[in-house]
Protein backbone atom coordinates (compact mmCIF):
# COMPACT_ATOMS: atom_id res chain seq x y z
CA UNK A 1 0.00 0.00 0.00
CA UNK A 2 1.54 3.39 -1.34
CA UNK A 3 2.62 5.66 1.36
CA UNK A 4 -0.02 8.52 2.40
CA UNK A 5 0.64 12.02 1.39
CA UNK A 6 -0.94 15.42 2.87
CA UNK A 7 -2.75 15.77 0.03
CA UNK A 8 -4.38 12.46 -0.41
CA UNK A 9 -6.08 12.71 3.44
CA UNK A 10 -8.95 14.63 2.15
CA UNK A 11 -10.07 11.44 0.85
CA UNK A 12 -9.64 9.48 3.96
CA UNK A 13 -12.37 9.29 6.38
CA UNK A 14 -11.21 9.08 9.94
CA UNK A 15 -12.12 5.25 10.25
CA UNK A 16 -10.32 4.72 7.08
CA UNK A 17 -7.35 6.32 8.17
CA UNK A 18 -7.72 4.54 11.88
CA UNK A 19 -7.88 0.83 9.90
CA UNK A 20 -4.96 1.62 7.77
CA UNK A 21 -2.54 2.74 10.48
CA UNK A 22 -3.40 -0.60 12.41
CA UNK A 23 -2.31 -2.57 9.20
CA UNK A 24 0.46 -0.72 9.16
CA UNK A 25 1.67 -2.49 12.42
CA UNK A 26 2.52 -5.01 10.57
CA UNK A 27 5.78 -4.30 10.48
CA UNK A 28 6.20 -4.30 14.00
CA UNK A 29 7.96 -7.31 15.15
CA UNK A 30 4.71 -9.41 16.08
CA UNK A 31 6.47 -10.60 19.31
CA UNK A 32 6.73 -7.45 20.95
CA UNK A 33 3.27 -6.20 21.05
CA UNK A 34 1.84 -6.59 23.76
CA UNK A 35 -1.37 -8.17 24.42
CA UNK A 36 -3.70 -5.52 25.85
CA UNK A 37 -3.39 -3.70 22.55
CA UNK A 38 -5.31 -6.38 20.60
CA UNK A 39 -7.32 -8.80 22.77
CA UNK A 40 -9.10 -8.99 26.13
CA UNK A 41 -9.45 -11.76 29.12
CA UNK A 42 -12.98 -13.05 28.47
CA UNK A 43 -13.18 -15.83 31.01
CA UNK A 44 -11.09 -17.53 33.60
CA UNK A 45 -9.81 -13.90 34.89
CA UNK A 46 -8.28 -15.91 37.95
CA UNK A 47 -6.18 -18.89 35.22
CA UNK A 48 -4.90 -15.68 33.33
CA UNK A 49 -1.79 -13.51 33.81
CA UNK A 50 -0.20 -11.47 31.33
CA UNK A 51 3.84 -11.78 32.01
CA UNK A 52 7.44 -9.91 30.11
CA UNK A 53 5.87 -6.93 30.05
CA UNK A 54 2.78 -8.15 28.18
CA UNK A 55 3.86 -9.44 25.38
CA UNK A 56 3.30 -13.22 27.09
CA UNK A 57 -0.03 -14.74 28.50
CA UNK A 58 -0.21 -17.61 30.39
CA UNK A 59 -3.59 -19.44 30.96
CA UNK A 60 -3.82 -22.32 33.16
CA UNK A 61 -6.64 -24.99 34.24
CA UNK A 62 -7.56 -27.07 37.18
CA UNK A 63 -10.61 -29.01 37.88
CA UNK A 64 -12.72 -25.80 38.53
CA UNK A 65 -11.56 -23.67 35.39
CA UNK A 66 -9.75 -23.14 32.46
CA UNK A 67 -9.00 -19.53 30.82
CA UNK A 68 -9.54 -17.97 27.24
CA UNK A 69 -9.03 -14.61 25.39
CA UNK A 70 -10.24 -13.19 22.23
CA UNK A 71 -9.61 -10.00 20.02
CA UNK A 72 -10.97 -6.80 20.70
CA UNK A 73 -12.22 -6.26 16.55
CA UNK A 74 -13.21 -8.66 14.10
CA UNK A 75 -11.67 -9.51 10.59
CA UNK A 76 -12.89 -10.14 7.35
CA UNK A 77 -9.54 -11.80 5.58
CA UNK A 78 -6.18 -12.03 7.09
CA UNK A 79 -2.52 -13.81 7.80
CA UNK A 80 -3.24 -14.86 11.51
CA UNK A 81 -0.61 -15.96 13.87
CA UNK A 82 0.43 -17.02 17.50
CA UNK A 83 3.24 -18.80 19.01
CA UNK A 84 2.36 -21.17 21.40
CA UNK A 85 3.71 -23.79 24.07
CA UNK A 86 1.10 -26.44 25.32
CA UNK A 87 0.96 -27.84 28.90
CA UNK A 88 3.67 -30.65 29.60
CA UNK A 89 2.90 -33.51 31.89
CA UNK A 90 -0.46 -36.25 31.68
CA UNK A 91 -2.17 -34.04 29.92
CA UNK A 92 -4.58 -36.00 27.77
CA UNK A 93 -8.15 -34.52 27.34
CA UNK A 94 -6.16 -30.95 27.92
CA UNK A 95 -7.41 -28.98 24.88
CA UNK A 96 -4.76 -25.43 23.84
CA UNK A 97 -6.26 -23.50 21.08
CA UNK A 98 -6.24 -21.17 19.02
CA UNK A 99 -8.95 -20.06 16.51
CA UNK A 100 -11.36 -17.59 14.75
CA UNK A 101 -14.84 -17.74 15.20
CA UNK A 102 -18.20 -15.35 14.09
CA UNK A 103 -19.67 -16.71 17.61
CA UNK A 104 -19.17 -13.92 20.21
CA UNK A 105 -19.27 -14.38 23.67
CA UNK A 106 -22.55 -15.70 25.40
CA UNK A 107 -23.87 -16.74 22.00
CA UNK A 108 -25.69 -19.82 20.34
CA UNK A 109 -22.94 -21.77 18.46
CA UNK A 110 -25.80 -21.67 15.33
CA UNK A 111 -24.83 -21.97 11.84
CA UNK A 112 -21.39 -19.66 12.17
CA UNK A 113 -17.62 -19.93 11.04
CA UNK A 114 -15.40 -21.42 12.63
CA UNK A 115 -11.21 -22.31 11.77
CA UNK A 116 -9.42 -23.85 14.73
CA UNK A 117 -6.29 -25.26 16.19
CA UNK A 118 -6.60 -27.05 18.98
CA UNK A 119 -4.26 -29.45 20.82
CA UNK A 120 -5.32 -32.47 22.41
CA UNK A 121 -2.87 -32.84 25.02
CA UNK A 122 -1.96 -36.42 25.60
CA UNK A 123 0.84 -38.67 27.70
CA UNK A 124 3.49 -37.49 25.83
CA UNK A 125 4.93 -37.55 22.11
CA UNK A 126 3.68 -37.65 19.37
CA UNK A 127 0.58 -34.78 20.17
CA UNK A 128 -1.95 -34.58 18.15
CA UNK A 129 -3.25 -31.57 16.72
CA UNK A 130 -6.57 -30.89 15.41
CA UNK A 131 -7.96 -28.46 12.70
CA UNK A 132 -11.25 -28.17 12.21
CA UNK A 133 -13.35 -25.80 9.48
CA UNK A 134 -17.07 -24.53 10.36
CA UNK A 135 -18.59 -23.06 7.61
CA UNK A 136 -22.21 -21.54 8.41
CA UNK A 137 -22.63 -25.30 9.90
CA UNK A 138 -21.74 -27.14 12.73
CA UNK A 139 -18.64 -28.26 11.06
CA UNK A 140 -17.90 -31.57 10.97
CA UNK A 141 -14.48 -31.37 8.70
CA UNK A 142 -11.76 -32.36 11.78
CA UNK A 143 -8.90 -33.09 10.56
CA UNK A 144 -6.16 -34.68 12.98
CA UNK A 145 -1.82 -34.53 12.26
CA UNK A 146 0.49 -35.78 14.67
CA UNK A 147 3.55 -33.71 15.41
CA UNK A 148 6.93 -34.08 14.11
CA UNK A 149 8.03 -32.06 17.11
CA UNK A 150 7.16 -31.75 21.17
CA UNK A 151 5.23 -28.70 21.23
CA UNK A 152 5.82 -28.39 24.64
CA UNK A 153 9.46 -28.22 25.19
CA UNK A 154 8.96 -24.67 23.23
CA UNK A 155 7.13 -22.27 21.33
CA UNK A 156 6.47 -22.94 17.95
CA UNK A 157 4.63 -20.77 15.41
CA UNK A 158 0.83 -21.99 14.29
CA UNK A 159 -0.67 -19.58 11.40
CA UNK A 160 -4.15 -19.29 9.75
CA UNK A 161 -4.18 -17.83 5.73
CA UNK A 162 -7.87 -16.78 5.07
CA UNK A 163 -9.08 -15.12 1.95
CA UNK A 164 -11.71 -15.55 -0.97
CA UNK A 165 -8.74 -18.44 -2.52
CA UNK A 166 -8.31 -20.85 0.57
CA UNK A 167 -7.74 -21.34 3.86
CA UNK A 168 -4.23 -22.59 4.87
CA UNK A 169 -3.02 -23.88 8.20
CA UNK A 170 0.51 -23.66 8.82
CA UNK A 171 2.78 -24.90 11.35
CA UNK A 172 6.15 -22.96 11.77
CA UNK A 173 5.87 -21.97 8.01
CA UNK A 174 4.57 -25.91 7.08
CA UNK A 175 1.29 -25.61 5.35
CA UNK A 176 -0.32 -28.85 7.09
CA UNK A 177 -4.21 -28.64 5.91
CA UNK A 178 -5.41 -26.06 2.89
CA UNK A 179 -9.43 -25.69 2.18
CA UNK A 180 -10.40 -24.50 -0.82
CA UNK A 181 -13.22 -22.06 -2.08
CA UNK A 182 -15.03 -24.46 -3.41
CA UNK A 183 -18.74 -22.49 -3.41
CA UNK A 184 -18.78 -23.56 -7.53
CA UNK A 185 -19.45 -27.07 -6.12
CA UNK A 186 -21.94 -26.30 -3.36
CA UNK A 187 -19.01 -25.84 -0.61
CA UNK A 188 -20.01 -23.47 2.18
CA UNK A 189 -16.85 -20.96 2.61
CA UNK A 190 -16.15 -18.75 5.58
CA UNK A 191 -17.29 -15.28 5.02
CA UNK A 192 -18.09 -14.28 7.84
CA UNK A 193 -16.60 -11.65 10.57
CA UNK A 194 -14.21 -13.25 12.80
CA UNK A 195 -12.71 -12.43 16.15
CA UNK A 196 -9.37 -14.31 16.74
CA UNK A 197 -9.56 -16.63 20.13
CA UNK A 198 -7.11 -18.56 22.38
CA UNK A 199 -8.52 -20.59 25.18
CA UNK A 200 -7.26 -23.50 27.42
CA UNK A 201 -10.21 -25.87 28.58
CA UNK A 202 -11.37 -29.82 28.84
CA UNK A 203 -13.05 -32.48 27.69
CA UNK A 204 -13.37 -36.04 28.55
CA UNK A 205 -15.39 -37.10 25.20
CA UNK A 206 -13.87 -36.94 21.92
CA UNK A 207 -10.57 -35.45 23.36
CA UNK A 208 -9.76 -38.06 25.70
CA UNK A 209 -11.66 -40.66 24.77
CA UNK A 210 -13.77 -41.01 26.99
CA UNK A 211 -10.79 -41.23 29.79
CA UNK A 212 -10.21 -39.18 33.02
CA UNK A 213 -8.40 -36.50 32.97
CA UNK A 214 -5.23 -36.88 35.84
CA UNK A 215 -5.93 -33.52 37.96
CA UNK A 216 -3.44 -34.55 40.15
CA UNK A 217 -1.08 -33.16 37.92
CA UNK A 218 -2.81 -29.73 37.86
CA UNK A 219 -2.56 -27.15 36.99
CA UNK A 220 -1.94 -27.41 33.43
CA UNK A 221 -0.14 -24.31 31.51
CA UNK A 222 -0.14 -23.23 28.42
CA UNK A 223 1.76 -20.28 27.38
CA UNK A 224 0.93 -17.94 24.20
CA UNK A 225 2.80 -14.68 22.16
CA UNK A 226 2.92 -12.71 19.14
CA UNK A 227 -0.02 -10.15 19.46
CA UNK A 228 0.38 -8.57 16.70
CA UNK A 229 -2.64 -9.00 14.09
CA UNK A 230 -2.90 -9.01 10.29
CA UNK A 231 -6.16 -8.82 9.58
CA UNK A 232 -8.77 -6.47 7.44
CA UNK A 233 -10.90 -4.89 10.70
CA UNK A 234 -14.80 -5.08 9.28
CA UNK A 235 -15.77 -3.49 12.49
CA UNK A 236 -14.42 -0.58 12.62
CA UNK A 237 -15.64 -0.19 8.97
CA UNK A 238 -17.86 -2.49 7.87
CA UNK A 239 -17.50 -1.26 4.52
CA UNK A 240 -14.02 -2.72 4.57
CA UNK A 241 -13.01 -4.57 0.95
CA UNK A 242 -11.43 -7.55 2.78
CA UNK A 243 -10.57 -9.15 -0.35
CA UNK A 244 -8.93 -6.25 -2.06
CA UNK A 245 -5.34 -7.07 -3.58
CA UNK A 246 -4.15 -4.10 -1.49
CA UNK A 247 -3.98 -6.54 1.34
CA UNK A 248 -1.09 -8.72 0.27
CA UNK A 249 -3.03 -11.92 1.64
CA UNK A 250 -4.89 -11.37 -1.12
CA UNK A 251 -2.93 -11.64 -4.00
CA UNK A 252 -1.69 -13.55 -6.44
CA UNK A 253 0.96 -14.76 -4.44
CA UNK A 254 -1.68 -16.03 -1.73
CA UNK A 255 -3.95 -17.92 -4.29
CA UNK A 256 -2.78 -21.09 -3.98
CA UNK A 257 0.67 -22.99 -2.31
CA UNK A 258 3.69 -21.95 -4.62
CA UNK A 259 5.86 -25.38 -5.44
CA UNK A 260 8.14 -25.44 -2.23
CA UNK A 261 5.03 -25.45 0.03
CA UNK A 262 3.68 -27.84 -2.35
CA UNK A 263 6.53 -30.43 -1.46
CA UNK A 264 6.41 -29.83 2.45
CA UNK A 265 2.59 -30.14 2.04
CA UNK A 266 2.41 -33.60 0.50
CA UNK A 267 4.95 -35.17 2.86
CA UNK A 268 3.12 -33.62 6.15
CA UNK A 269 -0.13 -35.57 4.89
CA UNK A 270 1.60 -38.40 3.67
CA UNK A 271 3.68 -39.07 6.99
CA UNK A 272 1.84 -37.45 9.80
CA UNK A 273 -1.88 -37.21 8.67
CA UNK A 274 -3.80 -39.93 11.23
CA UNK A 275 -7.19 -38.91 10.43
CA UNK A 276 -9.08 -36.91 7.89
CA UNK A 277 -12.96 -36.17 7.73
CA UNK A 278 -13.15 -37.20 4.43
CA UNK A 279 -12.04 -41.00 5.00
CA UNK A 280 -15.68 -42.04 6.90
CA UNK A 281 -17.91 -38.86 6.00
CA UNK A 282 -16.32 -38.05 2.39
CA UNK A 283 -20.21 -38.56 1.24
CA UNK A 284 -21.19 -35.30 3.46
CA UNK A 285 -18.92 -33.15 2.05
CA UNK A 286 -19.00 -32.30 -2.18
CA UNK A 287 -15.10 -30.79 -1.16
CA UNK A 288 -14.15 -34.68 -0.31
CA UNK A 289 -12.38 -36.61 -3.49
CA UNK A 290 -14.95 -38.99 -4.52
CA UNK A 291 -14.42 -42.86 -4.21
CA UNK A 292 -15.32 -45.35 -6.98
CA UNK A 293 -16.63 -48.88 -6.06
CA UNK A 294 -14.47 -51.80 -6.79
Amino acid sequence: MPFITSSYLPFFSFVSLFAYLRLSTCAINPDKVSFDQNYYNTWGFYHFSSINNGTEVRLSIDEYSGSGFMSNHTYGSGFFRMRMKIPNKDSLGIITTFYLTSQQNNQPAGNHDELDFEFLGGHGTPYTLQTNVFSNDNGGREERVALWFDPTADFHTYKILWNQHQIVFYVDKIPIRVFKNNTGIGVNYPSQAMSVVGSLWSDTTWAAHGQQINWTQAPFVAYFQGFNINGCLKDIDSTSQCNSTHYRWNGPRYMGLDQTEIVTYEKVRRKYLTYSYCSDRGSLHPECPRRTLE
